[in-house]
């Protein structure tokens, strides 16, 4: 049923002994459902998507042939029974955004539940400053059955406000490969995490008291700490072999990132307004590591020098193939401009590069500049492209113009682009192995020309120097320029203005000497 005005079912829909699916899809009206529906013995799923639902019968529980349950968007459901435990075949329960704000005890029954979602929409700036749906102002606690799903493969509670001490026996959810935890309350996160052997993903962007990160499972591919404001330690990332992604943006209180250069698999790097920490990183970055990454951020406002800071051409060599292309920008974000659209954007998405055939783009792709700056000052992101994983450089012909450019009109409001460069990557430009250091820069390895730039940087001069600072002081040149220039034309106004008489008196003197009546 799709879009029907029906507000319940009726009674006899129990009878319906064969019955293996029951969808209602987005019945808005419909607000109950009768107890004899627990008589399905054959159900295998049923959803109920954007009903008005307030509870579900206790009978529900006698569903033991029930794989999958949807409940997504039923705002109005504020509970689940205590009967849930019993659907022992239950492998996917999905209730994202509801009203449910506790789970029940016996909620570490469900022996074969794999999937968990019960993420919570946060609001934007438009709809006010309004708790998201079912949030409580109390505390909210997992139940301490909960690690006796060692099934559970996914568990997604995003905005569900967790506070409070998680269950320090986390490592017998022992099949966990995705952990999602963005906009929870605790400040801490167990020791036996580093239990979960299988997980892949470790998710907590924008828990805004998470103070530690514990010691965390080798097995991990991505960590995502973005807007993790009250962070000041992580521990030693240096088992993290299989680490592709890390995303650190905006904490800035951390200080340091321990066994960063032993990440060997390390793709992705984002550390936008990580203020703290971003000195000591970037003399961390090798040329391996520098060979390795794909994106990588944090504050700046310089590019190398030997990026084209212009639209480049493109010229095929004979017998050198292009490998890849360097794309470095400079972004700042206005923060007084409003935008309701920020915050529901994990990435920069207005800056894009083109290829451009006689001037024309038949190649359009957007940078992929992961984390929104928390403040105005400059941020620098690297982007670079192979043609092992991007179509892009597929697109080079002889000829063709590539370029950097802003949406227009664009997405996110207030976002500037400072500057930018290109490099393009031929064959043999990055394949040396050994020591670099005595070469000349001309000579060197793209990789180690990278890695010499961040390690480079001098102290005295941050990075993140803003452009309204570098703007006041060349405002401050050219008004001393202005001073110096007006005490020199008035110094010029005032000999002109001299002269005349000078010469008149020096006529007068010579007149009155040479004349004969003065003898």
């Amino acid at each position: 049923m799709v879009e029907t005005s029906i507000k319940t079912l009726p009674d006899q829909i129990g009878e319906l002994k064969l019955l293996e699916k029951l969808e209602m899809m987005k019945c808005r009206c419909l607000r109950l459902l009768p107890e004899s529906i627990g008589s399905l013995s054959r159900l295998t799923t049923l959803v109920l998507f954007e009903a008005q639902i307030t509870e579900l019968p206790e009978s529900i529980g006698m569903l033991e042939n029930l794989v999958m349950l949807k409940l997504t968007n039923c705002k109005k459901l504020h509970k689940l029974p205590g009967s849930i435990g019993k659907l022992k075949s239950l492998h996917r329960l999905l209730m994202d955004n509801t009203g449910v704000t506790e789970l029940p005890e016996s909620f570490g029954m469900l022996s074969s539940l794999m999937t968990l979602r019960m993420a919570k929409k946060h609001p934007s700036n438009s709809e006010g400053t309004e708790e998201p749906i079912g949030s409580s102002q109390g505390k909210v606690m997992l139940p301490n059955s909960f690690s006796n799903l060692s099934l559970l493969e996914e568990f997604d509670a995003r905005g569900w406000k967790i506070c409070g001490k998680i269950p320090d026996d986390f490592e017998k959810l022992s099949s966990l490969e995705i952990l999602k935890l963005d906009r929870n309350n605790f400040c801490s996160l167990p020791s036996s995490l580093r239990g979960l052997s299988i997980l892949k993903m470790l998710l907590l962007p924008h828990c805004k008291e998470l103070k530690c990160l514990p010691p965390l499972p080798s097995s991990l591919l991505k960590v995502d700490v973005a807007n993790c404001s009250s962070l000041e330690y992580i521990s030693d990332l240096s088992n993290l072999e299989s680490l592709e992604e890390l995303n650190v943006t905006n904490c800035e209180k951390v200080k340091d990132i321990p066994g960063l250069e032993c990440l060997n698999s390390l793709r992705e790097l984002y550390m936008s307004c990580c203020s703290s920490c971003y000195l000591v990183i970037r003399k961390r970055l090798a040329k391996s590591s520098m060979r390795k990454l794909r994106n990588l951020s944090m504050p700046g406002s310089r590019i190398p020098d030997w990026l084209s800071q212009d639209v480049i051409r493109f010229s095929e060599r004979r017998n050198r193939a292009v490998k890849g292309v360097i794309i470095g920008v400079v972004i700042s974000l206005n923060h007084q401009v409003p935008d309701d659209f920020r915050d529901h954007l994990p990435a920069v998405v207005d800056i894009q590069i083109e290829i451009l055939k006689l001037d024309y783009p038949i190649f359009t792709r957007t940078l992929e500049l992961k984390g929104i700056p928390s403040s105005d000052e400059d941020q620098l992101h690297l982007c670079r492209y192979s043609v092992v994983n991007d179509p892009l450089i597929s697109f080079l012909k002889d000829g063709y113009h590539i370029r950097v450019t802003r949406k227009n009109p664009p997405i996110m409001k207030g976002i500037e682009l400072k500057r930018y460069g290109i490099h393009l990557v031929y064959e043999g430009d990055d394949d040396y192995e050994g020591d670099e250091e005595l070469l000349k820069e001309n000579q060197q390895s793209i990789s180690e020309k990278l890695a010499n730039f961040f390690k480079n940087l001098k102290e005295d001069e941050p990075a993140s120097e803003s452009s309204s600072k570098i703007e006041s002081e060349v405002q401050e040149i050219e008004r001393t320029e202005q001073r110096t220039s007006s005490a020199g034309r008035g110094y010029f106004v005032s000999v002109f203005n001299v002269l005349p008489f000078i010469f008149i008196l020096f006529a007068w003197f010579y007149l009155s000497t040479s004349s004969p009546y003065t003898h």
